[in-house]
């Protein structure tokens, strides 16, 4: 059974189960410190009985710049999920879904409009489990990614920028039903 809490960090020692699959982003310390930091209640693992941590979500509560706000692209305040992973031996048990409820509690609880998220467009798993969840997309971002995990020789990969609305969008006016068929480039994205 895993407990969930807020990240610490000295859980930075612990991370190495969940960043081994290839799909899962690794970044640089002060990017954890930084999360930790400014959203504590929007970054929180999991840990099994022993204390290993076999899951963890990061998240942000953001809005585009002020220069941004007469573009199409402009992004009013929103959660973002920045890193949503679970360890291989803790996979289908459930973690993932907890760990993206509470972060959309303190979405709630931040005001956002919606909860947003980027994924390779071949992460299929990844895809169906946010579906499941009541994510849709809401447009795809060109080679987004900088490798293609499937393909070497391939300049990048594609992301889909999936999106949930929370209460505050009565209107549904932040998703869209075909996203899959708006393309966009990744410096019209924040």
């Amino acid at each position: 059974m895993a407990s969930f809490r807020r990240f610490r960090p000295d859980d930075l020692d612990k991370f190495s189960k969940c960043n081994l699959d290839p799909l899962t982003e690794t970044y640089d310390l002060s990017f954890y410190l930084q999360y930790f930091a400014k959203w504590p209640s929007l970054f929180q693992v999991a840990e099994d009985p022993s204390g290993n941590i076999i899951g963890y979500i990061m998240g942000k509560l953001e809005s585009s710049p002020e220069y941004f706000k007469y573009s199409e692209h402009y992004l009013p305040w929103h959660a973002h999920i920045t890193a949503l992973t679970v360890a291989p031996e803790a996979r289908r048990l459930g973690i993932g879904k907890i760990l993206t409820e509470n972060l959309e509690v303190a979405a709630e609880a931040g005001e956002a409009w919606f909860v947003d998220l980027f994924v390779r467009k071949s992460n299929t798993r990844a895809i169906n489990f946010y579906e499941g969840m009541g994510y849709t997309v809401y447009r795809v971002v060109k080679d987004y990614y900088g490798d293609n995990v499937n393909d070497p020789t391939a300049y990048g990969e594609d992301a889909y920028d999936m999106r949930k609305p929370m209460s505050r969008d009565k209107a549904l006016k932040h998703i869209r039903e075909d996203g899959r068929n708006h393309d966009v480039q990744p410096e019209d994205v924040f």
